[in-house]
C-alpha cells in the first residue's frame, strides 16, 4: 500500500474524458449507476458517482480485497483517482463483483475516506469476514497530516459493518493502534480470517518492529469479532536478515491441501513483487521456496480468495508515469487475476483462469509480414537463428484485445529468444527467454530491464507460451507454471513478433493468434 496526493482537473476535461475508451466499457452512464466492464483487466469506468457529494471515479485499481459468497467474487480495492477535490482524502474503498472473473460490474464506492482530522483520511487495505449474519471490514487508517500526526499515530486499524455488503457503517469506537514496541507509523494492511484448527479468529498486520525498525507481520487474536476485543499474540513471522525487507504488505494466510501458505508484497528491495511462504501447519516454521514470487514486480499486493473449488490471486498491473514505454512504474493500475496451482512439492505455480477460454473463441490467420536476420519459415513454424545478428519474424498489430499462443524452444544455451511487441515504428517491448540466466525477463524500448522471474530453461524443451492481452495490460502464462505481467503502451496499434538475440536459436510452432 502506497499514497500518493491527486490533483484536480477541470470539468470539462473530465467530460472529455468520459468519451474516450468507448469499447473499453459496456452499459452504465456518466450520471452513475451500475457498469458492465468488458475489460479482463479493469480499472475503474469514467463516470460521475451520485450521493451528497459525487465525483469522478475516472482512476486505476489498488490493493485488491477479494471476498467470495454464493457464487459471486467481491473484488474491494483501493480507488486511486485520478483527480481529487485539493484538500480531500483519497483512497477509498471501491467494488467490482464477478461470477465469471471475464465480465466485472463496478459497484463504485464502498467505504469512503474521512475528514483531515479523522484517523482514515486515506484509506488503506484490509480484508472483510462474515459471522453471523454481520459482515466485518477491517481496513486500515492512514492520516499524515501534521496536526493528525501530532497527536496520533499516523496509521490504525479500523472497522465498518454491514449486513448486506451494499451498506457499510463505519464503527469509530473501534480502533487497533501498535502495541508497546511497535512503529505505529507503520501499522496497516489487517488479513482476518478464522483458523479451523483452533476456533480463533486471527488478524495478522503488517509493521516494524520499534526501534530497530525489522518487518514484522504482527499476530491479533479473539474470539468473537462482535466483541471488538483483539489481543496481540507477538509475531507470526519476520524478515529474514537475507531478504531485510523494510515492509511486508498486504499479507494473505490460506490453506490448500495439505500446506498453509503466507503471502505478502515488498517493494523497496532488488526482488520486489509478492512473495510467498509455506508450512505445514499455520504456526511455522515457515519456507521460502526456491522461486518464492507470485509474478514479477509489475504485479503487486496479491490476495487471494478461493469459490471452494479453484484458488485465485487477485493483484494489479503497475502502470507507467509518465504513461508511455519507459515511464517509471507507479502505484496503481489494473486488475489482474492468476489462478493458483499447487505443485507436487507444495510450491505454488500460476497460469490463466479457465475462464478466459470462453472470452478468447475466433482462432485468426497468423501471416508474417517481414523478417530480419537469419528467419525460417515451413511446417506451419519458424526457426530463428541470430549467431550472425538478431533475427526477427514480423507479423501485423492484433488490436486491443487478444490471446497468443505457441511453443517455443531453444536449440542452444546461448542468447535469448522471445516475443517483441513495437511501441513506436522503431522502437520495441522485448519478452525474453534467457537460458544462462535461467529466467524470463522484459526489457523496454531502451533495453532496461523492467521485470524478471526465475524459470529454469533446458534447451531443446518446447515451453508453453500463451499470452493474454488487453490495452496495455500484457501477461505471459509459460507451461500453466509462471505468470509475467507486463504494461506495454502502444502495443494494440503496432506490430508485434518473434525475436533471437546473441546466437540464440530458436524454433517456434503452434503460434495461434485468438480474438474475443
Amino acid at each position: 500500500m502506497n499514497y500518493k496526493t491527486m490533483m484536480l482537473l477541470p470539468a470539462i476535461a473530465l467530460a472529455l474524458l468520459s468519451c474516450q475508451d468507448d469499447d473499453k466499457y459496456i452499459g452504465g452512464s456518466v450520471s452513475g449507476g451500475e457498469t458492465e466492464i468488458s475489460s479482463i483487466y479493469p480499472a475503474p469506468p469514467s463516470q460521475w458517482l451520485g450521493g451528497s457529494e459525487p465525483y469522478y471515479s475516472a482512476g486505476y485499481t489498488g490493493d485488491v480485497m477479494p471476498y467470495y459468497e454464493n457464487g459471486t467474487f467481491h473484488i474491494y480495492f483501493l480507488h486511486d483517482a485520478i483527480n481529487k477535490p485539493a484538500g480531500k482524502g483519497f483512497h477509498d474503498i471501491h467494488e467490482f463483483s464477478t461470477t465469471n472473473l471475464t465480465t466485472f460490474t463496478y459497484q463504485g464506492q464502498t467505504i469512503p475516506y474521512g475528514t483531515q482530522d479523522e484517523p482514515d483520511f486515506a484509506v488503506g487495505t484490509g480484508s472483510l469476514i462474515k459471522v453471523g449474519i454481520t459482515y466485518y471490514f477491517y481496513y486500515t487508517g492512514h492520516n499524515q497530516t501534521g496536526a493528525f500526526i501530532a497527536n496520533n499515530p499516523r496509521e490504525s486499524v479500523l472497522l465498518a459493518t454491514s449486513t448486506d455488503m451494499k451498506n457499510w457503517t463505519k464503527q469509530p469506537s473501534f480502533k487497533i493502534t501498535a502495541p508497546a514496541g511497535y512503529y505505529d507509523y507503520d501499522f496497516r494492511d489487517p488479513q482476518v480470517f478464522q483458523n479451523p484448527d483452533g476456533g480463533k479468529y486471527w488478524m495478522l498486520v503488517s509493521t516494524q518492529t520499534e526501534p530497530d525498525r525489522k518487518a514484522v507481520l504482527l499476530k491479533f487474536t479473539t474470539t468473537d469479532p462482535a466483541s471488538g476485543n483483539w489481543t496481540p499474540e507477538g509475531i507470526i513471522y519476520t524478515s529474514t536478515p537475507e531478504d531485510n525487507y523494510l515492509m511486508m504488505e498486504c499479507a494473505d494466510v490460506f490453506k490448500m491441501g495439505s500446506y498453509w501458505y503466507m503471502m505478502f508484497s515488498e517493494n523497496w528491495s532488488g526482488n520486489k513483487g509478492t512473495h510467498y511462504r509455506m508450512a505445514t501447519t499455520i504456526n511455522g516454521p515457515w519456507t521460502k521456496p526456491d522461486n518464492d514470487l507470485i509474478d514479477g514486480e509489475y504485479y503487486y499486493t496479491a490476495k487471494t480468495a478461493t469459490d471452494g473449488n479453484k484458488r485465485y490471486a487477485f493483484g494489479w498491473a503497475a502502470r507507467k508515469a509518465p504513461e508511455n514505454d519507459t515511464g517509471g512504474k507507479e502505484w496503481a493500475g489494473n486488475l489482474v487475476i492468476h489462478e493458483l496451482i499447487q505443485n507436487n512439492d507444495g510450491t505454488l505455480a500460476t497460469k490463466a483462469p479457465d475462464a478466459i477460454n470462453t472470452v478468447f473463441t475466433q482462432n485468426t490467420t497468423v501471416s508474417m509480414q517481414a523478417a530480419t536476420g537469419a528467419v525460417t519459415e515451413g511446417n506451419g513454424g519458424y526457426t530463428l537463428n541470430s549467431a550472425s545478428a538478431d533475427a526477427m519474424a514480423t507479423f501485423a498489430a492484433v488490436g486491443k484485445k487478444v490471446r497468443i499462443k505457441a511453443q517455443l524452444t531453444l536449440t542452444n544455451a546461448t542468447g535469448a529468444a522471445g516475443f517483441y511487441f513495437n511501441v513506436s515504428d522503431a522502437a520495441h517491448y522485448k519478452i525474453m527467454l534467457e537460458p544462462q540466466q535461467n529466467r524470463i525477463a522484459a526489457y523496454n524500448s531502451n533495453g532496461e530491464l523492467v521485470t524478471r522471474l526465475p524459470l529454469t530453461i533446458v534447451q531443446g524443451t518446447a515451453y508453453a507460451i500463451d499470452i493474454i492481452a488487453d490495452g496495455s495490460v500484457c501477461v505471459i502464462y509459460v507451461n500453466d507454471k509462471v505468470a509475467l505481467t507486463n504494461r506495454i503502451y502502444g502495443r494494440e496499434q503496432q506490430n508485434w513478433g518473434l525475436v533471437a538475440t546473441n546466437g540464440a536459436t530458436a524454433s517456434v510452432t503452434g503460434l495461434q493468434v485468438v480474438k474475443p
